[in-house]
């Protein structure tokens, strides 16, 4: 994963997470990223399935992007794999890749869906998809 042209994250430790009409989204551990690229900002948001959000400006190469990660530091159960890592919306990244390949975002700005040539849509967060 990059920004501002330095790699921010490199690793084979994700947690691919699937919810009903989307792409996954990928955890990746905190520790995987240098320090300083996840900055903590207020502001909380609510997933019925998750639990409470926390979020981060990510920083790197003199570019920040606000509230561009987010975690959640105590899942609802069934989810506690999460409380130690963090999420990244690949729209607002230079590039992310998985297993080589270049990834394409979820439609939208709410969802953080991954996008490769074997995950297949119809996806929501399109125009005219926030009713299915």
């Amino acid at each position: 994963m990059r920004l501002g042209g330095e790699v921010i994250a490199d690793t084979t430790d994700a947690v691919r997470v699937l919810e009903t009409s989307h792409p996954p989204v990928y955890y990746l551990p905190l520790d995987a990223f240098p320090a300083g690229v996840l900055v903590p900002v207020e502001g909380t948001s609510f997933c019925e399935f998750k639990g409470e959000a926390h979020y981060f400006d990510v920083v790197a190469g003199g570019v920040v992007v606000p509230r561009a990660g987010w975690r959640y530091p105590a899942p609802t159960r069934g989810f506690e794999a999460l409380s130690t890592r963090v999420a990244l919306y690949p729209g607002h990244m230079d590039s992310c890749e998985v297993d080589g390949e270049q990834v394409t975002f979820q439609d939208g700005d709410f969802y953080g869906g991954w996008i490769t040539r074997q995950i297949v849509g119809p996806f929501k967060g399109g125009p005219g998809t926030s009713g299915w």
